[in-house]
């Protein structure tokens, strides 16, 4: 969905509930008891908030000026006429029809500045670390901490199967996501971000380490944040792993040919 149709249809529920509190009350004593309870209207109305204000979070706003937000709102709800009508936007600071060019602009900026302060961030924070004891740095730029070396069984092709312990964390120590205890995940090595498949590569099973892997071997610009992931653009990830388990891929033999050549 694009941003402006998300924003108008978020907008679309703060203006029906604001309408409502602004409609006369009609009917009879009977009907108007009917009526959510004033506790209910207290409690839909702060949830409603909640919703939003996780909305606006998720999608990276930064801070709002929310002084103009309300009086948007507002603005909307006394205006007059037609919407249709040429002369509608008039009664407005800025005509709503500008939604999507000054939203895309606003973005476009939010965007930029999160993805140079993560980089700025974690270029920071990976150049103080391999200075660290026991920290080792591959040619890739993966850095990483082996803690137990494993034995000889090692994974050594991006199709080979691994069975893995781990936990991912931001350079925060905010948990974005983790293996469930006492059953490790099973992946192959090409399907993983570079510097995981990296890092599991270095381990012999029973192995343990420690990844500190740059945005350039993580997820890059991506920005997973949408998909409900603490994970912004431009983000050094790192890993806890434990490897306990390799699977060797064999390839599927080619069937033989068994017309006899004349």
């Amino acid at each position: 969905m694009k941003l402006n149709s998300i924003i108008a249809s978020v907008a679309a529920v703060i203006l029906a509930v604001a309408c409502t509190n602004t409609q006369k009350v009609e009917g009879s004593k009977e009907v108007r008891d009917l009526l959510p309870s004033a506790s209910q209207v207290d409690s839909a109305s702060y949830l409603l908030g909640t919703n939003i204000g996780q909305w606006i979070k998720g999608n990276d706003f930064g801070q709002l000026n929310f002084n103009q937000f309300l009086k948007g709102i507002k603005d909307m709800i006394k205006a007059e006429g037609d919407q249709r009508d040429s002369t509608f936007s008039k009664q407005f600071r800025i005509a709503p029809e500008m939604i999507d060019e000054v939203m895309q602009d606003f973005m476009g900026k939010r965007s930029e500045y999160t993805k140079a302060l993560n980089k700025e961030k974690g270029d920071a924070f990976l150049e103080a670390n391999k200075a660290k004891d026991s920290i080792e740095v591959s040619e890739s730029g993966l850095q990483y901490k082996i803690i137990e070396p494993g034995n000889d069984k090692k994974a050594v092709s991006d199709e080979d199967t691994v069975w893995v312990n781990y936990k991912g964390t931001l350079i925060d120590g905010k948990v974005f996501d983790q293996s469930r205890e006492g059953s490790p995940a099973q992946f192959t090595p090409g399907r993983v971000v570079k510097g995981f498949g990296e890092g599991v590569k270095l381990l012999g099973e029973g192995g343990k380490a420690i990844l500190y892997i740059p945005a350039d071997l993580g997820y890059g610009e991506q920005d997973n944040r949408r998909y409900g992931s603490p994970i912004g653009p431009n983000e050094t990830l790192v890993f806890e792993i434990e490897l306990t388990k390799v699977g060797t891929f064999v390839p599927k033999e080619e069937p033989k040919d068994t017309k006899k050549k004349k």
